[in-house]
């Protein structure tokens, strides 16, 4: 193979390297043409852009293959010297290119591991959002917001929910040596979320629960009911304790000022801002009608003690 162009000038392995790379760069920008992207309208279509995604990878790296292939077929006459050659090369790219060498041994696990894929919602070096595109070197995040408390970026988001800020976010890959990769997709796409409702001592407690528990229940039931296959998946998979519930509950927790119900429930993990709007919008006329009043600091001054001034 390598002595296709034995004993050629360097003219003419230079002239048959330009026509290879033309020709190279050419089947690939077609390929890239017929897979051109467009919004999926549908999950079928949706399935299909996936699908696409993966032959566009696929063409990435049979063409970066390609490339050294056939650089290596014009330019090396001994067979011989090519192992030496690729020794030291290999050696060279090990200590100059490290974080790129690194980069894509984290692609190879990545894909091999299933870590995360495309559409996947993930944390990465600090950046929550959704996998929008994985390359060999780097994996691009759609960035979404965090609550105030959740705050881990740099530098920190300006959205107090889990929803994109349309910031396009690039992630080397070698972050998932350095960093833990949180994926809530992959394998239970469903998150337990949480809502706190300060009342009163006086307030009627059982009242405001059985409230709290008849909204929740009318909202994430459907919910809970697709996300029991999944649950008995993970316990298939992991260890994952008994006590851990899918339906609502709430807990009670005694403060100086008040009593705290935190109301903890299942949600997707696409669209909890529009579920927990929902909730709020029903839980607080159900509060109202109730005569149950939110506790707040809010100090009210109702009057104000008689002042003397005296002038000389």
């Amino acid at each position: 193979m390598f002595s296709i162009l034995s004993g050629a000038g360097v003219g003419v392995k230079l002239l048959v390297t330009v026509v290879f790379l033309v020709a190279l760069f050419a089947i690939r920008a077609a390929i890239s043409a017929a897979l051109r992207r467009r919004t999926p309208a549908s999950v079928e279509e949706q399935g299909q852009e996936r699908r696409r995604f993966w032959v566009r990878q696929a063409v990435q790296v049979a063409a970066f293959a390609l490339l050294v292939a056939g650089v290596s077929v014009i330019w090396i006459d001994d067979p011989s010297r090519f192992t030496t050659i690729a020794g030291l090369v290999t050696a060279g790219l090990a200590v100059a290119l490290q974080r790129v060498v690194t980069s894509l041994a984290a692609y190879v696990i990545i894909l091999r591991a299933r870590v995360f894929t495309v559409g996947d919602r993930i944390t990465i070096g600090g950046v929550r959002g959704d996998v929008v595109s994985l390359g060999l070197m780097q994996t691009t995040v759609m960035e979404m917001g965090e609550p105030p408390g959740a705050h881990s970026g740099d530098p920190e988001v300006w959205v107090n929910a889990r929803q994109f800020t349309g910031r396009i976010v690039k992630v080397t890959n070698d972050k998932i040596f350095d960093t833990p990769v949180y994926n809530y997709t992959r394998e239970f796409p469903y998150l337990w979320e949480e809502m706190h409702f300060p009342i009163g001592y006086g307030a009627d407690r059982a009242r405001a629960e059985s409230i709290l528990l008849d909204i929740t229940r009318r909202h994430t039931d459907p919910i809970v009911q697709q996300a029991k296959p999944a649950f008995e998946r993970l316990r298939e998979r992991y260890y994952v304790a008994e006590q851990s519930q899918l339906e609502p509950r709430v807990y009670l927790r005694m403060t100086d000022n008040w009593i705290e119900l935190s109301l903890r429930f299942l949600a997707p993990v696409h669209g909890v801002r529009a579920l927990k709007d929902a909730m709020t919008r029903d839980i607080l006329p159900a509060f109202e009608d109730a005569k149950i009043q939110i506790a707040s600091t809010t100090f009210e001054i109702v009057g104000l003690p008689t002042v003397k001034v005296e002038t000389r």
